[in-house]
């Protein structure tokens, strides 16, 4: 899969899966996940799925210090129903970097490695998303606002000229540069995080 160049430069997220450890999937459990990941767990790169990426990595870096965060050790609660808009793609970029999930997720090996019924959704409080370690109770809760990184101003004129019909080859090629082009901005601006990715 070629990406945008910005791929390479975007942030990562370090983890330590007990699970995968346990059945020799990486060594020590140490799994690096990349915006390309989220990409291609969604099926495509946007501010949602960006948003969803930096909240979980800001919200992991304040519960964990300069400690690698352990997948499965972090219960996840959404404060909107899955079907609310973009919930269920944030949902689902967060539970494939905590591992946390729904009922349908892993229930365990002899009581251990469960992820199960860790991500729940329309819990209903302030921020979008609320983290909580289950070691040690801290919690934290993440919400997220783009508007830092606007999109260009040519961005919705040539998206509207695509959906109705009217655009050709040229224009469609512009609409996806100048797609990116936010996303990218927003991925790598991490001078700009602590004002997208509100913490508290």
């Amino acid at each position: 899969m070629q990406n945008p160049e910005f791929f390479a430069d975007a942030a990562t997220i370090e983890m330590i899966d007990p699970l995968a450890d346990f059945l020799g999937a990486a060594a020590d459990g140490k799994i690096t996940y990349s915006f390309a990941d989220a990409v291609r767990l969604a099926g495509h790169s946007c501010p949602t799925v960006a948003g969803a990426f930096l909240m979980t990595r800001q919200a992991l870096l304040h519960l964990h210090g300069d400690e690698t965060p352990i997948r499965g050790n972090i219960k996840v609660e959404m404060r909107d129903a899955v079907d609310n808009g973009v919930t269920g793609v944030i949902g689902n970029v967060v539970s494939l970097i905590t591992g946390a999930a729904g009922p349908g997720g892993f229930k365990g090996i002899g009581g251990n490695f469960n992820r199960a019924n860790l991500l729940t959704y329309g819990t209903g409080q302030t921020s979008e998303i609320q983290f909580t370690r289950l070691d040690n109770g801290q919690s934290i809760g993440a919400s997220f606002d783009a508007s830092a990184v606007p999109p260009h101003a040519d961005q919705m004129p040539t998206m509207q000229k695509i959906m109705s019909g009217q655009a050709g080859p040229d224009d469609v090629k512009k609409f996806g540069q100048l797609w990116q082009q936010r996303v990218g901005g927003i991925m790598t601006g991490s001078d700009l995080w602590e004002s997208m990715v509100k913490l508290g």
